[in-house]
């Protein structure tokens, strides 16, 4: 299984950015696809994941109302749609993935496959 992130890139505050996911190798309707964002200095954090059901977890609280995950089974990819940004979501975004039905798609600890990472740089 291979992914491909993109999208990410410098806006102002209070814009959008859609970040893609692509998958090869495994349909992701058969993986736990999470996103995963980290800040200079800070620990790999949870933002939202999209099990192999298509059931949305919760997104992290400073994300809430915000950001949509979504996933298109034709194209085998994922997205993250990210608006209002703030300079706080700044960092490196990754997407991961993994084929166990049942794992704790919170912890990055659960995932087998990460993408190279996308950078989202929020201005103020």
């Amino acid at each position: 299984v291979q992914l491909q992130a993109s999208g990410g890139g410098l806006v102002q505050a209070g814009g959008s950015l859609r970040l893609s996911c692509a998958v090869s190798g495994r349909p992701i309707n058969n993986l736990n696809m999470g996103w995963f964002r980290q800040a200079p200095g800070k620990e790999r954090e949870f933002v939202v994941a999209i099990r192999w059901s298509g059931s949305i977890t919760a997104y992290t609280d400073s994300v809430k109302g915000r950001f949509t995950v979504s996933r298109e089974n034709a194209k085998n990819t994922i997205y993250l749609q990210m608006n209002s940004l703030k300079p706080e979501d700044t960092a490196a975004y990754y997407c991961a993935a993994d084929g166990r039905r049942s794992v704790a798609v919170y912890d990055t600890r659960s995932y087998d496959y990460w993408g190279q990472g996308t950078l989202v740089t929020v201005s103020s």
